[in-house]
């Protein structure tokens, strides 16, 4: 397994996922946390408090969220997002932060979702398939 494959970024569309229970069988999420360290960003956080409907959902988005490394946004990356934001102009704001999170840590973003993040050629974009196609053939026979 390369280094792309033991930490990913986990996006928004996954832990929603997670937390509502909407796939059949381990969750995405749960198969991806079993062979890979998993960071999210600030700003997936953001959004993920921000559809919580209740301080039930609330709590259950930060119980979720304890267990990710979560990746924030730092002032000397501001040339790097100017650019990134100059480039990906089709790209919605939130998706264009959490790819340059993505780019500045060298990190693949996976996402059920790739295709929202289209244009933006220095970011590395996994589906949960791909990742687990990745692990699978990186296992020692």
């Amino acid at each position: 397994m390369g280094p792309s494959a033991r930490k990913i970024v986990v996006h928004t569309d996954l832990l929603v996922d997670f937390l509502t229970h909407r796939s059949r069988g381990t969750s995405a999420l749960r198969r991806m946390m079993s062979h890979s360290f998993c960071y999210t960003t600030v700003f997936n956080a953001i959004e993920l408090f921000a559809l919580a409907g209740s301080e039930r959902e609330s709590r259950l988005v930060a119980e979720a969220l304890s267990s990710l490394k979560i990746l924030g946004l730092n002032a000397k990356n501001a040339p790097a997002y100017g650019r990134l934001f100059a480039s990906a102009k089709k790209t919605g704001v939130l998706n264009l932060l959490v790819a340059g999170l993505c780019i500045e840590s060298k990190l693949p973003l996976v996402t059920g979702k790739a295709s929202e993040f289209r244009g933006i050629r220095a970011l590395k974009v996994m589906t949960p398939a791909q990742l687990e196609k990745a692990c699978r053939a990186a296992r020692p026979r």
